[in-house]
């Protein structure tokens, strides 16, 4: 059987790995956060689809300092242990009423952060149909619970309306752009939408 890229361990996933995290995206929110100041210290981010972990892990060690908290939800546990002390797990559909409704308890929020991807077919239009939808569930989350100045990072796969959903974005943010992260595979055709400065 052949081997595939993904089945290798890249720079990044080594990197990953070696620096204490589940998850080689961690870079990606590190290179985000970068470039547009997404998290600062003190604030309260909640991180849809946070499963295993990584962007959780990263925010409580890097950017928070130890200041704010999070809130991470997921339909799958973290795969993090312990459990930062600024971190409160929720395991469940974020976009279901029950877990909904515990978002909305913990909130309102500075920052959202979303490296949520749907189950993939290997069907790119049914693939980018789902991802798309997670999105806009996101966005309507950020359009409810974000405080005024709030940020906002999703991802979506590039041909999965992407242009639609920023153009919401725009209404929302003072600033909404699309951004491609180094870390992000070669081949992929995921993209972070970055909402700046809500209204």
């Amino acid at each position: 059987m052949a081997v595939s890229r993904r089945d290798k361990a890249d720079f990044f996933t080594k990197k990953a790995h070696s620096e204490g995290y589940p998850a080689r995206s961690v870079y990606k929110l590190e290179e985000i956060n970068a470039a547009h100041r997404i998290i600062k210290p003190g604030d309260t981010v909640l991180d849809v689809g946070a499963a295993p972990g990584s962007w959780t892990l990263y925010t409580h060690r890097e950017l928070l300092k130890g200041r704010g908290r999070i809130v991470s939800c997921d339909l799958n546990p973290l795969s993090l242990d312990p459990i930062p002390p600024t971190v409160t797990e929720i395991t469940g559909d974020a976009f279901s009423r029950e877990i909904r409704a515990r978002l909305v308890a913990e909130g309102p929020y500075d920052a959202i952060i979303s490296d949520a991807a749907p189950m993939t077919t290997g069907n790119r239009i049914v693939d980018t149909t789902r991802s798309e939808y997670l999105a806009e569930q996101v966005v309507m989350l950020s359009e409810e619970q974000l405080k005024p100045h709030g940020n906002l990072v999703i991802k979506i796969f590039q041909g999965g309306g992407e242009q639609e959903v920023l153009k919401t974005m725009r209404g929302l943010f003072r600033k909404a752009k699309a951004f491609k992260p180094k870390a992000s595979r070669d081949d992929s055709f995921e993209i972070f939408l970055i909402g700046l400065d809500k209204y």
